[in-house]
């Protein structure tokens, strides 16, 4: 391999009227050598691999994965290049797929890059931020709502599907996503959803006060239209749909709830981040996009030289506060409909009701925290069932329910003989006439004199 100045040394030389034999004996390289970059087919400082590249294997999958989707993440497709064999660092692999130019261009994507960016300071345990992901498109044809909580010191970040975002939905999403964290924080932050905020105002919803005092935090609105304000939720949306939601091979509801609880824990916590510590100068430490700031201005988080750590392990820092011993009794309420076979299905599981209201709408009830539900049919109820776990795949039957079906099913058996399928039966003669009136003349048969042809064949009749 020639260095750059003994690549212009021997340019030089050459155009000066050198031979290459004369030229390889000045610098003492080989002909071949000079040949070949006097001729351009090797570059100076670029070195010649003497195996095949590893990655050229493993391009026509990359280029077609980026082809299909532009913007799925290089750390997915490096799992999935990993799985398939690929058994280099993922260093080299980002840089074979730049090198390459293997990802499409994006012009929407590449007009909001470069913008001002500020980092804020999150004491350990002060704040959690709350938002929803809609995802209107999902492989059990409904739309999803999903409620992500996030931790905004550590960066941990757990998940709840729903099939609503109401208020009744949101409460029972935020005490599930905090049990999952293992507590809560002393103070929400959430966008200007109009379940927690009034529309127009900074106050909080008259009804969602005493949810607040349940948990005896207090909750914090974005400043209007500065969602970015509570952006380590964003960026945890963000990583969870494009690094789990695009690939994840889910069919239900209840599968997308169990998939994303495991990711959550054996990927998203696996996350590295800076090693912080305290630090009483304010002014020692300055972001990539500004300066970090500080409600009291002491405590600014200074990067540990030290090294990084996990997501899991800067969350076991956080001192959340303990959960009530019972959840804010929110009541839910869906609609089912009621399937041929006097069961409603609900949260992965069937719950039967009285047979006639079959092909019918029902209201399914439900208050958080109990472990019954009740269903009703214009204000009546109808049924009342203990609530299975979810996911469960258990049908629930009340006696009376299966007793009642059972004499609706076996009411609608006849004992009369059935009708014979396979005789012959032409069409009577009733029916011929009738046809033959249908037909008219179109339908009679041409009258043959036979006697016509004798006398032609017998040459009587020549005409």
């Amino acid at each position: 391999m020639l260095s750059a100045k003994e690549d212009v040394e021997i340019t030089s030389l050459r155009k000066r009227g050198w031979s290459i034999s004369a030229i390889a004996r000045h610098t003492g390289r080989d002909r071949k050598t000079v040949r070949a970059y006097l001729s351009g087919a090797r570059q100076p400082s670029v070195r010649v691999r003497s195996a095949p590249e590893v990655f050229d294997r493993f391009e026509p999958y990359v280029r077609q994965r980026l082809g299909d989707d532009r913007h799925v993440r290089a750390s997915v497709l490096f799992a999935e290049v990993v799985a398939l064999g690929y058994g280099q660092a993922y260093p080299t692999f980002t840089r074979q797929v730049r090198d390459r130019g293997l990802r499409p261009h994006c012009e929407p994507c590449a007009s909001s890059n470069g913008r001002a960016h500020v980092d804020i300071d999150h004491p350990p345990g002060e704040e959690i931020q709350w938002d929803w992901l809609e995802l209107p498109v999902t492989p059990w044809a409904a739309k999803a709502y999903v409620l992500v909580g996030a931790l905004s010191h550590s960066g941990r970040f757990r998940v709840w599907f729903s099939e609503a975002d109401d208020q009744a939905h949101l409460i029972v999403g935020i005490h599930q996503v905090l049990q999952r964290l293992g507590g809560t924080t002393r103070r929400w932050r959430v966008d200007r959803m109009a379940t927690v905020i009034t529309p127009g105002t900074s106050d909080l919803q008259r009804s969602f006060v005493p949810v607040a005092k349940h948990y005896g935090v207090a909750v914090d609105p974005c400043p209007p239209r500065h969602g970015n304000r509570k952006g380590v939720v964003e960026k945890a949306i963000d990583y969870l749909t494009q690094s789990w939601w695009r690939t994840a091979h889910v069919t239900s509801p209840v599968e997308a709830q169990a998939g994303v609880d495991r990711w959550c824990v054996d990927v998203a916590d696996h996350r590295m981040r800076p090693n912080l510590t305290s630090t009483s100068d304010p002014g020692s430490c300055v972001a990539a996009g500004g300066d970090i700031h500080s409600p009291d201005g002491i405590g600014v988080p200074a990067i540990d030289p030290a090294g990084t750590v996990t997501v899991a392990e800067l969350a076991a820092t956080e001192a959340l506060l303990a959960l009530p011993p019972a959840p804010y009794p929110a009541e839910l309420t869906v609609v089912r409909t009621v399937a041929a076979n006097a069961l409603v299905s609900l949260w992965g599981n069937r719950y039967s009701v009285p047979p006639g209201l079959v092909g019918g709408h029902v209201q399914v009830r439900w208050r958080h925290g109990t472990d019954s539900i009740s269903l009703h049919v214009g204000g009546a109820v109808v049924a009342v069932h203990r609530l299975a776990p979810r996911g469960t795949q258990r049908t629930v039957r009340l006696p009376e329910h299966t007793a009642a079906l059972e004499n609706v099913v076996l009411g609608a058996f006849s004992t009369a003989q059935r009708c014979a399928r396979k005789v012959n039966r032409p069409p009577s003669d009733a029916a011929l006439t009738l046809a033959a009136e249908l037909l008219g003349d179109s339908g009679v048969d041409p009258v043959i004199d036979l006697e016509v042809y004798r006398r032609i064949v017998d040459g009587e009749d020549t005409a």
